[in-house]
């Protein structure tokens, strides 16, 4: 019995996201035979998106079935949100005295031409190569050697289901292409197991960085494997930040450059974040530049004194409107922001989770180039 709850969520959710645009493009303005054929369509979506989502991100992994579901479940997402503003629309027409059944077509046929665009469009965003975005970021404290640092940010891949091999590839390339200082990697490397997965990471080795590649574990990571992903990421060269600093120094000038863990790693021994531990033993006197996946720890970094925090996990929202829910939960959903005396930049990530759909939330590769203040 003690189920029953979640099963009622796992099935409310898809039914919400189907009813709506059921009666938007299908309840309101068919009937006939058509009326019978679309309410079938959307009634098999109903069963099939439950069923996907739990045969590909349940026990068994399945990568088609994941596929499915992310898909269906990311189209929907789309047609819901604009059934939802099509109706308010359509009050609209008809306080200005457009009577049914005119005003629910039309409100109909605008809902199915916006969302088929944008489902389009969206698809085409998401698996496009990140554009590159460059921000200069003034430290305090940086001395002039490091002035004009390159950091170059990626994070949020989430090497899944679809082969994304030569995607990778691609995204190296752009790197490289930057003459990053630092390659840092902010963590939701992958879903799924190193078995699985390896081979769309391991692109990432040939990333060229003379002060050093860094990565830390995002939240994805501790839904898989993530000590096999730190052990991993070490193995193609690039120095995982659990819970510690490294200090970068040109000339007589130095940076300290933490990372700490997740804060879904707390559930497995030795794992979740701990500043204290990232930052004991390092200068005093050099500024704190911090890799945090989650832009809510920027809080704990404010207070320990860090210059700069860096995170991603947002996604920019991935799909609009679903950066209003985000921003619920986090302080910021993209860009540069200031707390306190602490910078925080929040990337949109470079890959995306689960649908192949970017709408108005495109990826990025980031480039930050440090500033002495």
């Amino acid at each position: 019995m003690k189920y029953v709850p979640r099963i009622a969520l796992f099935l409310a959710i898809p039914a919400l996201l189907f009813v709506v645009p059921w009666w938007t493009l299908i309840g309101a303005t068919i009937d006939g035979p058509l009326f019978w054929l679309g309410s079938a369509v959307f009634l098999a979506g109903f069963l099939c998106l439950p069923a996907a989502m739990f045969l590909g991100h349940g026990p068994r992994q399945h990568d088609a079935a994941s596929i499915v579901g992310d898909t269906l479940l990311g189209l929907m997402w789309v047609v819901f949100s604009w059934s939802v503003l099509g109706n308010v629309v359509g009050l609209g027409l008809a306080v200005c005295g457009m009577g049914d059944p005119a005003r629910s077509r039309v409100v109909a046929a605008g809902v199915f031409m916006i969302a088929a665009a944008l489902s389009g469009w969206g698809v085409f965003e998401a698996r496009r190569v990140p554009r590159v975005r460059t921000v200069d970021v003034a430290i305090r404290g940086l001395g002039p050697a490091l002035d004009g640092l390159r950091m170059v940010v990626i994070t949020d891949t989430h090497y899944a289901a679809l082969d994304r091999l030569r995607w990778s590839e691609q995204v190296v390339d752009v790197v490289n292409a930057q003459q990053p200082d630092i390659a840092c990697h902010a963590g939701d490397l992958a879903d799924g197991s190193v078995a699985k997965r390896h081979r769309q990471v391991d692109p990432l080795g040939k990333i060229e960085a003379p002060l050093g590649r860094f990565y830390i574990t995002g939240n994805h990571e501790y839904f898989g494997d993530a000590p096999g992903w730190i052990e991993h990421m070490s193995s193609i060269g690039w120095q995982p930040l659990h819970n510690q600093h490294e200090t970068i120094t040109r000339g007589d000038d130095r940076l300290v450059l933490a990372g700490i863990d997740d804060p879904t790693g707390v559930g497995l021994p030795g794992h979740g974040p701990d500043l204290p531990a990232a930052l004991a033993g390092a200068d005093p006197d050099a500024p704190v530049v911090l890799l945090a996946h989650q832009p809510r720890q920027v809080t704990a970094a404010a207070a320990a004194g860090v210059a700069l925090q860096i995170s991603g996990h947002t996604h920019g929202g991935q799909i609009w409107p679903f950066h209003y829910l985000v921003r619920l939960e986090q302080p910021v959903v993209a860009g540069l922001s200031r707390h306190g005396d602490t910078q925080l930049y929040t990337s949109r990530g470079t890959g995306f989770w689960g649908p192949q759909f970017r709408v108005f939330a495109p990826s990025e590769i980031t480039v930050l180039v440090l500033r002495s203040a």
